[in-house]
């Protein structure tokens, strides 16, 4: 046996010692050890038209927090995404122009910028070309974009903050998606118990924790892991979770929208878990009010199961075991960076 076999060996048998049971390729779920290393987040990915610098996450700030971006100037991007909320808004569905209740929920934007494809159907491709979808759509925001850029380029205060950030570049449609999008790729969270354990902290995790994480990855317990991948609990794909309302007489159709693929009818994209608690109600439609609800609809394998992702199934969780993943799920909350409310151009 050579050194390293003989070092996954005992790293095994330590494993099982603490009553944590491993497959002979699985990781060990030991503080900071290496086959762990792939749910560190890695820096924040940035187009390269769009480095973020002061300027430009200042000005994105100001955008984000500003009512003017809506049509009857009583909403801002804020409004659904409240930093107070988990940069979410509380609510089962969002509520867009007029208290318009919405059919999904809204998202927080937490570690948004490791996303690779946006929205719960995947129609933006990334966080420039998501950020004024909102400000559009007739049921949310619904500014007319070209009267918007007309009213930034009055404000002297805006038209300095833009040049600031995008020099010789003005005050368009492109600048200021440019701009919310800088601004959300610092909401990040990486510094959550669970990553602290990844960097090495042993005391971040309690044992109930680890046994969590464990259930969490294992195919033949949790099976979480099968969608909620590294290292951002997401695999950015669609899936139907066989969720109630998919039973309704004209449901969501989710991706299938964009994408016409049978299987596709009713998935919706996986959302990152970090900041989990702080984000309820749970799914796209906010059916599930509490994690225990969530962990409970994964037991019971969904409820209409008339086009369900290949992934949900039944689950053989003891209670003892139910709670050690909600105790996982709970160690996946830390911090974003702390902001303070701007005051607007003038």
């Amino acid at each position: 046996m050579n050194i390293k076999k003989a070092i996954m060996l005992i790293s095994l048998i330590c494993s099982c010692a603490n009553g944590i049971a491993v497959a002979e390729d699985a990781p060990v779920l030991k503080a900071g050890h290496p086959s762990l290393k792939e749910w560190i987040l890695p820096p924040v990915p940035t187009p390269k038209d769009n480095a973020l610098n002061a300027a430009r996450v200042d000005l994105g700030r100001d955008l984000f927090f500003d009512p003017h971006l809506s049509g009857e100037g009583n909403m801002s991007c804020a409004t659904c995404h409240n930093p107070a909320l988990g940069w979410s808004d509380g609510l089962p569905t969002a509520k867009g122009v007029k208290s318009t209740v919405l059919g999904r929920a809204s998202p927080t934007i937490i570690d948004s910028a490791f996303d690779t494809i946006l929205m719960w159907d995947g129609r933006k491709k990334d966080l420039e070309d998501q950020a004024t979808g909102p400000l559009e759509a007739e049921l949310e925001m619904h500014v007319d974009t070209v009267q918007l850029v007309k009213w930034l380029n009055s404000v002297a205060g805006y038209r300095k903050l833009f040049e600031a950030a995008y020099p010789g570049e003005g005050v368009n449609t492109v600048t200021l998606a440019k701009a919310i999008a800088a601004f959300e790729r610092t909401i990040v969270m990486n510094d959550s118990p669970f990553d602290k354990w990844l960097a090495g902290d042993a005391k971040a995790l309690t044992p109930q924790q680890v046994r969590g994480f464990g259930i969490f990855l294992d195919a033949k317990k949790g099976n979480c892991a099968a969608c909620h991948s590294a290292p951002n609990f997401t695999d950015n794909g669609f899936h139907n979770l066989g969720l109630a309302s998919w039973g309704n007489p004209k449901p969501d159709v989710g991706r299938y929208a964009q994408k016409p693929v049978a299987k596709l009818k009713g998935a919706f994209k996986t959302p990152q878990l970090r900041g989990i608690t702080l984000t309820a109600p749970y799914f796209h439609d906010g059916s599930a009010k509490t994690l225990e609800d969530v962990v409970n609809h994964y037991v019971g394998g969904g409820v209409d199961k008339s086009n369900l992702d290949p992934n949900i199934h039944p689950l053989a969780l003891t209670e003892p075991e139910k709670q050690d993943l909600l105790a996982f799920l709970n160690a996946l909350t830390g911090t974003t960076p702390a902001i303070t409310i701007p005051v607007l151009p003038q």
